[in-house]
C-alpha cells in the first residue's frame, strides 16, 4: 500500500510539473510580446486546460497530508514562505487571466500580474526543489531549521532553472497548438531554451553528487539507472529533429521525455528516501489503517476520475487553436 501511494504521488507530481509547467511557461512567454492578437492566441492555447492542470497539485498535497503526514508537516514548516508565495502567485495569475478581458485601460495591470504570477510561482517551485536537494535539518521527524533556510544560492539557481524549463515546455506547447507567427517565434526560442535547460540540469546533477556522495554510490550500485540519462538523450534528439523538420507534434513530446528523465533521475538518486538521506519512505508513511482507508477514496475513485477528466479535456480540445477564437 505504501508503494501504491508513492506511485500515485510520483504520477501526480510529474503530471503537475508537465501540464501546469507548459501553461506557466506560456504565461512567462506572454510577456515577450505586446501584440494583443498574439496574446489572444497564446491564451487560447491554454484556456481550455489550465484550470484542470492544477488539480494535480491539489492531489499531491492531499496524498502528502494523509499518506505521508510527517513529510507534510516538515515541508510546510520548512517552506511556509515559498509555498504561500507560490499559492498567492497562482491566485494572482488566475484572477489576471479573467480580469484582463473585463478592462481595456487597465489591461496592462492584469497582463503584468499574469506574467509576474507565472514567473513567481515557477521560481518558488524550483527554489523549493533546490532546497530539498540541498537537504533539510530534521530530527525526530521534525524540522529544526528557520523559515529562511530554503533560500540559498543553489535554490535560487534551481528557481531560475525551472523558469527556463517551463518556458521550454511553453514554447513547445505553442508550437503544438498555434500557427503562423506565434509558432515561428516559438521555434526560434526553442534551441536557446533547450541549451539553457541542459546546462542547468548538468550543473544541478554535479552539485547534487558533490554534496551527497551517496548519490554516486547509488548509480554505481544500480547500473540500470542509466536508463534515465538515456531517456533524456532520446528526448534531446527528438527535440532537435522536431525543430529541424518542423514536426509540430514532436517538440512537446520530446520536452516531456526530457522532464520525465530529469524527474526519474532525481527520484532514483535519492530512493528510498523521501527527504534526501534523512527520512525514508517507510519512516514517513502513515499507519496501514490510514492507507487502507485512503485507498477506497483516493486510490479507487478520486485518482481515476482526475485521470479520466483530464484525458477527456485534452481529447476534446485537441488540434490547433484558431487565431480568431476568443477565450470566452
Amino acid at each position: 500500500m505504501i508503494t501504491y501511494f508513492v506511485l500515485i504521488l510520483a504520477i501526480g507530481l510529474f503530471l503537475y510539473v508537465l501540464l501546469d509547467g507548459f501553461d506557466l511557461g506560456v504565461g512567462m512567454l506572454f510577456g515577450l510580446t505586446r501584440n494583443e492578437n498574439l496574446r489572444q492566441q497564446m491564451l487560447g492555447a491554454i484556456s481550455p486546460v489550465w484550470d484542470g492542470n492544477e488539480t494535480w497539485l491539489v492531489l499531491a498535497g492531499t496524498i502528502l497530508y494523509a499518506a505521508f503526514s510527517a513529510i507534510y508537516s516538515i515541508l510546510l514548516s520548512a517552506f511556509y514562505i515559498p509555498l504561500m508565495m507560490m499559492l498567492g502567485a497562482l491566485i494572482l495569475r488566475g484572477v489576471a487571466f479573467e480580469f484582463r478581458y473585463k478592462t481595456e485601460r487597465g489591461r496592462w495591470i492584469w497582463d503584468t500580474g499574469f506574467v509576474g504570477g507565472s514567473v513567481l510561482a515557477t521560481f518558488m517551485q524550483g527554489a523549493t526543489v533546490g532546497a530539498l536537494v540541498n537537504g533539510l535539518p530534521v530530527a525526530n521527524l521534525q524540522f529544526q531549521g528557520t523559515s529562511m533556510d530554503w533560500l540559498t544560492p543553489f535554490s535560487a539557481l534551481c528557481g531560475i532553472g525551472l523558469c527556463l524549463g517551463y518556458a521550454l515546455l511553453g514554447a513547445a506547447w505553442l508550437i503544438l497548438k498555434t500557427e503562423h507567427e506565434i509558432r515561428d517565434r516559438a521555434y526560434i526560442l526553442l534551441p536557446w531554451l533547450m541549451m539553457a535547460v541542459l546546462m542547468f540540469l548538468g550543473a544541478a546533477f554535479v552539485y547534487a553528487t558533490a554534496i551527497h556522495l551517496q548519490v554516486m554510490r547509488q548509480w554505481f550500485d544500480r547500473p540500470a539507472l542509466i536508463v534515465f540519462p538515456a531517456l533524456g538523450a532520446i528526448g534531446c534528439a527528438g527535440l532537435l529533429y522536431g525543430m529541424q523538420a518542423r514536426k509540430d507534434g514532436l517538440p512537446f513530446l520530446s520536452a516531456a521525455v526530457i522532464f520525465l528523465a530529469a524527474f526519474g533521475t532525481m527520484a532514483a538518486s535519492f530512493w528510498p528516501y523521501m527527504l534526501p538521506y534523512s527520512i525514508t519512505i517507510e519512516q514517513a508513511a502513515s499507519p496501514p489503517s490510514t492507507l487502507n482507508f485512503m485507498f477506497w477514496g483516493i486510490g479507487l475513485i478520486v485518482f481515476p476520475l482526475i485521470l479520466i477528466y483530464n484525458a477527456g479535456v485534452y481529447i476534446v480540445f485537441h488540434g490547433k487553436v484558431d487565431k480568431h477564437t476568443q477565450y470566452h
